[in-house]
């Protein structure tokens, strides 16, 4: 019997087997095949085939909002608030989130930054990334509707998990009613009613309240206002833009509108103020509705453009106005791009000003130099505006940098080299580069643009000094300075020598050339197309002495061009700073030959206060926060007599300028005469030249600063030139030396 169960047992396994044989597809080749692999990729199958499979979960909604909160505010007759709503994305990639239905939004944002949202009729959605939380901000308003003894508004509240809400109502309200959902908290401050409530999330609620009808209402008082206008009128190339600054101040009463009246044939571009809530365009006006109309004073800044043909024409235009108020003055600056000659003729009641009246407001608002500027007072027969003749004049070339003054100083060795530094002022509008023309045998040791190093650029056609420098944008004048070194002839016994300056290509008001040689040479200019500075001061000398009996002057001219100080004896000018903030004086120090003086102690004296400034390398100075009223200026330097000045300071930025006399140098004027009616003659006293500041500077240079070695020489004598006005060429000096 057991065998026969065994027998029927293996009979249904067989039966299996072959049913399972079956089921299976058939294989392309059904021959044994051995395959090895190693003891870790083995297991490493055994792993991966014991894993039950798992199927990737999805969340049956893409975004649920968890929570919102409502905090709104009733003003007058709306009803505004910020809806704040929290949820989670549970989808990866863009998820469309719902958000609410039937609402009026003014804006959405995110973490501080705009929400772009969709509307599908009358519900709002956004869409966010996913998966995370959010967390966002919807600005909503609402009108109030009124009936008879009470005031309401319809309320939307979000499909979210909770809604709770926060309603800030005028008056004392014992009777705030919903109509879906439960006020949990009602408290008052302060003359209005705060009221908590919890809402049925999904469902618009009606927010209603009494209102107490009974009293009387109180009279509306008359609104009274005064206007300012301040007007700039831009003439551009085939345009014409004005914008109008309004400084409105209320008297009396409660302005909730303001009303501005538009000139004819502009389109208004932009309108803006702090207590601007809207504007509404209608004919020839602009109503400006206030968010605060409680407040006393109102600025606005409204900007209109018209077109014009170009060239030359006649504007005849009038100005921004506010009708409604009890008085209106304003101002008018004009400004043009380009090169123009503006004619305005006066109206009744306008008359022109000079410009640096006008208000500081509308100073600041100019971008050009004012050109004619207008004072009124508005009145219903004379009403604002202007006729204006424009002529145009067209544009020419200009110069893209120019060199106000070129210092060059010269140390001439023993051997005939010859080591030269020439500083530029420089005004620079777009040249990277300025062109020089060195010597034969000359090259570059050195280059300083605005007081850092940079570097000269060697092309094909000559060597370039660099005008610019990375991370240096230049406002108005500023200094380049580069040296040489020029082998040059050694010395005989006796001789000629030519020394020159490089050619540039750039304009140069006026070259100083300051030639150092060595004491054991007696050397004389003897031709060149410079002239000896020598002789200029002793010819400004001779045109200042006049009179007539006793009646004798006698000073130094101020010199040629821009670069001459007047004379060795020093003095101070003072003139307007522009590159200064008010408080401030600005100043340099130079000898007489202009040559800047580092080290030069200036001293500043007020009735109450006193302070001390040092020249710097480049010879400049700056006092900030000098008291008003009378102050003394004194500036001292060893070895040479001190320079004072006082004058009355009114907090307008000056530029107070020493040149320093030498103490060892002295000039002296011989005049002589027979009678009151006789002739005066005069004669310049003879001394030597004596070097100059530059000369000092440049020999303390070579010592170690310069990266080169020169033995220039520490004892010698200067000669001094001048050449006005230096084009695209050189400056020639021809001497003739003697061995002492």
């Amino acid at each position: 019997m057991t065998r026969l169960n065994t027998y029927a047992l293996v009979a249904v396994f067989v039966a299996f087997a072959h049913a399972s044989a079956a089921q299976q597809p058939p294989r392309p080749n059904e021959s044994p095949r051995a395959v090895t692999l190693s003891l870790a990729e083995y297991n490493r199958l055994i792993d991966l085939a014991s894993r039950p499979s798992q199927g990737s979960a999805v969340a049956p909604v893409a975004s649920v909002l968890s929570s919102a909160d409502l905090r709104v505010r009733v003003e007058r007759e709306t009803a505004r608030g910020v809806f704040n709503l929290t949820g989670d994305v549970l989808r990866a990639g863009i998820s469309r989130v719902g958000l609410m239905s039937g609402a009026t939004l003014m804006e959405a944002s995110v973490a501080g930054r705009p929400l772009p949202l969709m509307a599908d009729g009358n519900a709002h959605a956004a869409l966010l990334p996913g998966p995370g939380s959010f967390s966002l901000s919807l600005e909503w308003g609402a009108p109030l509707k009124f009936a008879p003894g009470r005031a309401s508004f319809i309320l939307p509240v979000p499909q979210s998990g909770t809604a709770r809400a926060t309603i800030d109502l005028p008056g004392d309200q014992a009777d705030v009613h919903l109509s879906a959902g439960l006020v949990t908290r009602r408290s008052t401050d302060a003359g209005r009613t705060i009221v908590e409530a919890t809402l049925h999330p999904g469902s618009a609620t009606e927010v209603w309240w009494s209102m107490r009808d009974s009293a009387p209402a109180a009279a509306a008082r008359e609104v009274r206002m005064l206007a300012d206008v301040m007007t700039l009128v831009t003439v551009g190339d085939s345009d014409v833009r004005m914008v109008a600054l309004i400084d409105v101040t209320v008297l009396q009463g409660d302005a909730r509108n303001i009303e501005v009246r538009l000139p004819s044939g502009y389109e208004l571009a932009s309108i803006s103020g702090s207590s601007l809530e809207s504007s509404e365009r209608r004919d020839g006006m602009v109503v400006l509705a206030l968010g605060d109309p409680a407040a006393r004073r109102h600025q606005f800044l409204i900007s209109l453009e018209r077109q014009h043909d170009g060239g030359s024409f006649r504007l005849d235009t009038g100005v921004v106005t506010v009708p409604d108020v009890q008085r209106e003055r304003g101002e008018i600056a004009l400004e043009g791009v380009g090169t123009l000659e503006l004619t305005a003729a006066e109206r009744d009641g306008m008359h022109r000003v000079d410009v640096r009246e006008l208000n500081h407001a509308l100073q600041s608002l100019a971008r050009l130099p004012i050109l004619a500027a207008f004072r009124y007072q508005r009145s219903a027969a004379a009403p604002a505006g202007l006729a204006v003749d424009v002529k145009r004049f067209a544009d020419s070339g200009v110069l893209p940098a120019v060199a106000d003054r070129a210092v060059a100083t010269t140390l001439v060795t023993t051997e005939g080299r010859a080591l030269t530094e020439i500083s530029l002022t420089v005004r620079n509008r777009a040249q990277p580069f300025l062109k020089v023309t060195l010597p034969a045998g000359a090259s570059i040791v050195s280059v300083d643009v605005a007081g850092e190093a940079a570097k000269p650029v060697l092309g094909i056609d000559g060597t370039r000094v660099p005008l610019l420098r990375p991370g240096f944008r230049p406002s108005g004048s500023y200094a380049v300075t580069f040296v040489y070194l020029h082998a040059g002839t050694p010395f005989a016994k006796k001789g000629d020598m030519q020394m020159t300056l490089p050619k540039m290509d750039m304009p140069v008001g006026i070259v100083e050339w300051e030639v150092f040689v060595p004491d054991n040479y007696s050397v004389r200019a003897i031709d060149g197309n410079v002239i000896d500075r020598g002789l200029m001061e002793r010819a400004a000398v001779s045109m200042s002495v006049t009179g007539r009996s006793g009646g004798i002057g006698s000073g130094f001219g101020s010199g040629v061009g821009a670069g001459l100080a007047g004379g060795v004896t020093g003095g101070v000018r003072m003139t307007a700073a522009t590159n200064a903030l008010p408080g401030q004086i600005r100043g340099r120090a130079t000898d007489a030959s202009g040559g800047a003086l580092a080290g030069v102690t200036v001293v500043l004296e007020a009735e109450r206060s006193r302070q001390i400034a040092t020249t710097g390398p480049d010879g400049t100075f700056m006092l900030s926060a000098v008291p008003s009223g009378t102050v003394t200026m004194t500036a001292q330097l060893p070895g040479s007599a001190s320079e004072s000045r006082s004058f009355v300071f009114d907090q307008q930025p000056q530029q107070v300028d020493f040149t320093m006399p030498a103490g060892a140098i002295s000039e002296t004027v011989t005049v002589s005469g027979e009678s009151a009616e006789g002739r005066k003659t005069m004669r310049p006293a003879e001394k030597p030249v004596e070097p100059s500041q530059n000369v000092i500077n440049l020999q303390r240079r070579t010592a170690g600063v310069l990266p080169v070695r020169v033995d220039v020489p520490r004892a010698g004598t200067s000669h001094q030139f001048v050449k006005p006005l230096v084009v695209d060429q050189e400056a020639v000096v021809n001497f003739r030396y003697k061995r002492r």
